[in-house]
């Protein structure tokens, strides 16, 4: 890639913040002979591979509930079907 085209991919996937294949389709009428894995490479090499993280943006976790040695959990749900609930 020349300069030119690396400083284009910075800013483009900076401004965007969109994930590898998305960046590679809307940059692939720019620079044609990107390939996926080039494009990965790059911007591991540049520290921007993944997005930033962002406040709230991950799902609080529950931890499981502890149940004594020896025994375990059954969990039993139920499922809608066309001709009812089974």
């Amino acid at each position: 890639m020349s300069v030119e085209e690396e400083a284009l991919v910075i800013a483009f996937r900076r401004h965007t913040l969109l994930p590898l294949d998305d960046c590679l389709y809307s940059l692939q009428a720019t620079i044609p002979r990107q390939t996926r894995s080039s494009l990965y490479r790059f911007l591991q090499r540049r520290s921007i591979s993944r997005p930033p993280e962002v406040d709230g943006d991950k799902l609080d976790r529950k931890k499981f509930k502890s149940y004594p040695i020896g025994s375990f959990h059954i969990g039993i749900t139920g499922a809608q079907t066309a001709e009812g609930k089974l």
